[in-house]
């Protein structure tokens, strides 16, 4: 077994352990605390809140995809190119204004809690699933999409089964960047009353302790490494699928 991988099984186990029993780490933690400060968040369960950020993620980049990937199909069909322009403005619309400013703009529509969250990073991360997919459809070799034109494939059908399988590995690249990003974007939602682990970054920063903003911090690094090489394993599963095929 590799050292690297070594070192990712142990961080699973670490993480996992913390999550579920966080007071067993109380000695860790107990050194960056003052004036006899608790070393561990029990304000709320950890468990709990790594759920509802993990949640909060998950739902922002399964509607990004949706829409991302509907736009990259719209514009790479012969009655869409047209669009390309529009769609990349509406893509590039999250990148543009900064994530504080959609909960700021949100808050007053649809209140405090998760749905401002949920906007914010919706739309952060349109941008790099919209680019990678339209990179993979527009990347297949023209010799293929003929080949299944030549078979008799309608445009439904070349899209479903040839298009999207070859382009998947990328597509792929671009959901990894965009959970990435909205792992680390989602705890400013607590500053709007989400459930997300940067309630306990929060809570440290206004109490003065360290070990709450790092417990925080290291929980969401964690999560996004684990997952970063969840996905890259994927891609390579799925380019592995399609060269063979």
């Amino acid at each position: 077994m590799k050292i690297s991988t070594i070192i990712r099984v142990l961080v699973l186990v670490l993480l996992a352990t913390f999550i579920v029993m966080p007071q067993v780490f109380s000695p860790v933690f107990a050194p960056l605390t003052r004036f006899n400060a608790p070393a561990i968040y029990t304000q709320t369960s950890i468990l709990s809140l790594t759920l509802s950020h993990l949640a909060i993620v998950a739902v922002a980049t399964a509607l990004a995809t949706v829409i991302a990937v509907g736009f990259a199909i719209l514009v790479t069909r012969p009655f869409g190119e047209e669009f390309l322009p529009l769609s990349r403005a509406v893509a590039n619309i999250g990148q543009t204004f900064p994530p504080v400013a959609v909960l700021a703009l949100a808050v007053p529509m649809l209140g405090f809690g998760t749905g401002p969250t949920l906007v914010a990073l919706f739309l952060y991360g349109l941008l790099p699933i919209f680019e990678n997919a339209l990179t993979g459809l527009t990347g297949i070799s023209p010799s293929v999409r003929e080949a299944a034109r030549g078979t008799g494939m309608t445009g439904w059908q070349r899209l479903i089964g040839v298009e999207l399988p070859l382009a998947f590995p990328v597509i792929l690249a671009g959901i990894r960047l965009s959970v990435v990003i909205s792992l680390s974007t989602a705890t400013i939602g607590s500053t709007v009353a989400a459930r997300t682990l940067g309630e306990v970054i929060i809570a440290g920063l206004l109490s003065g302790n360290t070990a709450f903003v790092l417990q925080g911090g290291l929980i969401v690094g964690a999560l996004a490494v684990l997952i970063y090489d969840g996905f890259v394993a994927l891609e390579k599963l799925a380019a592995r699928r399609m060269g063979r095929a």
